[in-house]
């Protein structure tokens, strides 16, 4: 990895096998480096007391709404509750949120340097947040940035039962119905696994990003993003026939 990083990151397929993905470490969080690195498949992963560090794992986890299982238990409780769905009315609050880990102290790498970025990445239409809602109140949560055609999450949150999976369902299926090819999961674990993701070839990633490194970044990014469904009675109505 390189100590000093210019305007362009070093090829992807240079990244290391261990730790497996470390590509770079120093440079910024400005709008346009966090652009430059999505664009190529890279993503900054660092906790507070480190520099930056920048990464392009291989093989990398994916998941879509054809391969996400959701479990009969969650889909009774979808039966029995309806939540109200919204998409970046509360973005500030579900990067807050998925940053406040109770318990997690030492795995929260979501920085007050990387929600003050991601807020302004959001504020010029490249972030997006998909909201849970019962009532008024925000009970769920993902958030993660569309670049091409894949929409790269960087982490998710619950304040009740099943919610983080209700935003991950409604997060695949928006983005299914918009002709993304992959929800990026990045890193893959047990939970993401028995959800249905799976893992590709970081060059199978990178193909599957689509994208024109001729156009500029506003001409990347979607002008609004409306959610299908109102709330998680339709969602769940959709879901199943995908599923049939």
């Amino acid at each position: 990895p390189k100590n000093k990083m210019s305007s362009f990151f070093p090829d992807i397929e240079s990244a290391l096998k261990e730790p497996n993905g470390l590509l770079a470490v120093g440079g910024d969080l400005s709008s346009e480096t966090l652009l430059e690195a999505y664009k190529r498949g890279i993503f900054p992963w660092f906790t507070d007391n480190e520099n930056i560090m920048w990464w392009s794992p291989d093989p990398r986890a994916v998941i879509c709404l054809k391969r996400l299982h959701i479990a009969k238990k969650t889909k009774q409780f979808l039966k029995k509750n309806t939540f109200k769905l919204t998409i970046n009315n509360a973005f500030d609050k579900v990067i807050t949120s998925c940053a406040r880990k109770e318990k997690k102290t030492e795995e929260i790498w979501i920085t007050n340097r990387m929600i003050e970025a991601y807020n302004i990445l959001y504020s010029g239409g490249f972030a997006h947040s998909f909201e849970v809602w019962s009532e008024t109140k925000l009970v769920g949560g993902l958030y993660g940035i569309s670049m091409g055609k894949i929409f790269s999450a960087e982490s998710m949150f619950f304040k009740t039962s099943e919610a983080s999976k209700i935003a991950l369902l409604f997060a695949c299926s928006q983005i299914y119905k918009m002709g993304f090819v992959w929800l990026d999961c990045q890193i893959m674990n047990p939970h993401l696994s028995s959800m249905g993701a799976i893992n590709i070839s970081r060059d199978e990633f990178k193909k599957s990003l689509l994208i024109d490194y001729s156009i500029s970044n506003e001409e990347l990014k979607y002008k609004k993003l409306k959610p299908f469904w109102p709330d998680t009675k339709k969602l769940l109505e959709y879901y199943l026939s995908k599923k049939r």
